[in-house]
């Protein structure tokens, strides 16, 4: 016969009541948790002893992972990700005792019950309503991208009310699947909130037989916003490759302009005060 911590094993790592005492029995069940080799999560629910993960935690309150823990599971870029797992739960139940949780109440979608896991569009607009613009943005970035409707995003965020709702309707108006990774969001988020217009992600220049995709893109300008994550060149060929890029760019008439991960997040108002003066610079 199998032990129980094998049975939860096998079954993924929680199993009800029912299940394991048709593995084992009522006395085994009752056994192993009074030792600790399985702890109860809720009612008629069990696990095997350690860190909970946010599922285990949502059993814990009989609530749905939701907020920035939903946006990992769904795996939704985030700048840090949360200390405790954002859980929601009914809008009318009360508190009780459970593990370290972020709790939020409110209506719970029948159909986020099974998965214990707010869907993407509601994850979308719960992360919306909670993060900073630039966060909250890169979050809606990454959700279009994964498929979700921006039509779909703009219409529920038309029809809500409370807390947030402000920020959650400008994010859900501006996101676009266009953007490429979390940094180019960020740095799209600060060039909105400054209010310089005309900035367009991924935009292609063409000179001859040559082509790049620009992470920003001011057409009439000719200003190109690139943004640098960690990475550094991997050969002499792709820093050679990068030169001949950025000279290309410069002989179609672009500016370059060229941020670190460290500068966008840390140095925000030198950022903007750069684009600002290249602009005045370039449209006179």
């Amino acid at each position: 016969m199998e032990s129980l911590p094998d049975v939860l094993a096998r079954l993924g790592g929680r199993a009800t009541s029912a299940q394991l005492t048709r593995a084992t029995s009522k006395r085994a069940l009752a056994a192993a948790v009074r030792s600790g080799a399985v702890v109860r999560l809720t009612k008629g629910v069990y696990g095997l002893p350690g860190p909970a993960d946010a599922e285990q935690v949502a059993i814990a309150y009989d609530g749905i992972v939701s907020h920035q823990s939903a946006a990992l599971a769904w795996g939704l870029p985030l700048l840090t990700p949360p200390e405790k797992p954002h859980i929601t739960v009914p809008a009318k139940r009360r508190p009780r005792e459970g593990p370290p949780a972020v709790l939020h109440w409110a209506t719970i979608d029948p159909k986020d019950r099974q998965p214990r896991l707010t869907s993407l569009l509601r994850t979308v607009l719960d992360c919306a309503r909670i993060l900073p613009f630039g966060e909250a943005l890169a979050v809606a970035d990454a959700a279009l991208a994964a498929e979700l409707s921006h039509l779909r995003l703009i219409a529920a965020s038309l029809t809500l009310r409370g807390p947030g709702v402000l920020n959650l309707r400008r994010v859900a108006a501006v996101a676009t699947v266009a953007s490429g990774s979390f940094l180019e969001s960020m740095m799209r988020a600060l060039v909105l909130a400054a209010g310089l217009e005309d900035f367009e992600p991924q935009v292609v220049i063409r000179r001859g037989r040559f082509w790049a995709r620009v992470d920003l893109g001011h057409r009439k300008a000719r200003i190109a916003v690139e943004v640098e994550g960690y990475e550094f060149h991997g050969s002499r060929a792709d820093f050679a490759a990068d030169c001949r890029r950025y000279d290309e760019l410069v002989a179609a008439g672009w500016l370059v302009l060229r941020f670190t991960y460290q500068q966008i997040l840390n140095e925000p108002e030198w950022v903007i005060a750069t684009i600002r003066e290249a602009l005045k610079q370039r449209m006179g």
